[in-house]
């Protein structure tokens, strides 16, 4: 079932017969399917609409799925998190301070 949207791109939404649909992580709307040539015409409408609408879009080349288009999921990193990176690390022995030392006496 094809659909244009009112920006122009027209979509496919929803598996179709015979075709596989990429694995990897669940994106929270489903997937709209178009051709890899009709991606490079609107390449900067479909980036807003994934950017803006969290909207995520399979490519096709040849009417096999090639990849998926979708939006960032940042990686969260707290102050936290850093602080126990940090303890984790091992301690820096006495030549370490004594080479910081020496540097920076170099600098004087």
């Amino acid at each position: 079932m094809k659909s244009v949207k009112a920006d122009g791109i027209p979509v496919q939404k929803g598996r179709t017969k015979g075709k596989r649909q990429p694995t990897g992580p669940v994106a929270h709307k489903p997937a709209h399917t178009l051709s890899a040539t009709q991606a490079a015409r609107t390449f900067s409408d479909l980036l807003n609409r994934v950017r803006y609408r969290g909207e995520v879009f399979v490519i096709e080349r040849g009417g096999e799925p090639v990849c998926e288009i979708s939006p960032v999921k940042l990686p969260r990193f707290t102050g936290a998190d850093l602080a126990a990176l940090l303890r984790s690390l091992p301690k820096p022995d006495a030549g370490f301070w004594d080479a910081v030392e020496e540097a920076t006496r170099q600098e004087s």
